[in-house]
């Protein structure tokens, strides 16, 4: 999954809140429940998805490479430049000068960015490949 053509979204110094309902029953994904009838909390996006706005970033994601993990054309992905990238993290890279999220891993001291779809093929890191690491993906959000 290249990201050539991307847009990056840099969060707002001061950004607003936006305190949502969060209800305290849970939406069951097989047979119904009754709901619950209050909200236990409000529930700001930010504060869910951003750990540390100052070292956050978000970029849309373009191709196929990564359904194998939930990653689809046009998702935004929320990236965080303070957390390591180590290997089984899926990471956002430049890679002679283009954008690609991969999953990095390393198998017989070998660096590798890994797709996770069966029909790209993995990177293997070499001296030769001109590649920065730009930060760690933590969060997904796509449309239904």
């Amino acid at each position: 999954m290249t990201l050539t053509a991307f847009t990056l979204l840099l969060p707002t110094p001061h950004p607003c809140v936006l305190a949502i309902p969060l209800f305290s029953g849970k939406v069951a994904a097989g047979f119904p429940s009754p709901a619950d009838d209050y909200v236990e909390k409000t529930l700001d996006l930010n504060e869910l998805l951003v750990q540390k706005p100052a070292a956050t970033f978000f970029v849309r994601a373009q191709g196929e490479s990564m359904l194998g993990v939930g990653i689809h054309p046009n998702d935004i992905l929320v990236v965080d430049r303070s957390i390591e990238a180590v290997p089984g993290k899926i990471v956002i890279c430049a890679l002679n000068g283009e954008l690609t999220v991969k999953r990095l891993t390393r198998d017989n001291e070998q660096w590798q960015l890994k797709a996770e779809n069966p029909n790209y093929p993995d990177i293997v890191i070499h001296e030769e490949l001109d590649m920065v690491i730009w930060g760690v993906v933590t969060n997904v959000i796509h449309a239904l």
